[in-house]
C-alpha cells in the first residue's frame, strides 16, 4: 500500500479546514498543543471531531507545536 493516497486525504482534510473554518481549527490546534490560554471564548471555538484517527498531518503539528514551543 502507497503512502501517497492517505497523506494526499489527510492534506485535503486539513486544508479543508484551515479555509472552511480558520478561527475553529487553529484554536483547536493550539488547545491540543496546550498553548491556548484557559479563555472559556476561546476553548468554545475547538472542534474536538478533527482529531479522529486518520487526520495524520493534525496530528503532527500539534505534537510539532508541543515540541518546540
Amino acid at each position: 500500500m502507497s503512502l501517497t493516497p492517505l497523506m494526499f486525504r489527510t492534506l485535503l482534510r486539513l486544508l479543508t479546514s484551515l479555509i472552511g473554518d480558520p478561527a475553529a481549527s487553529v484554536s483547536t490546534l493550539l488547545y491540543y498543543s496546550e498553548l491556548l490560554p484557559q479563555n472559556i471564548i476561546l476553548q468554545r471555538l475547538v472542534r474536538h471531531e478533527l482529531l479522529d484517527g486518520e487526520n495524520y498531518l493534525f496530528h503532527f503539528l500539534i505534537n510539532f507545536l508541543r515540541c518546540f514551543w
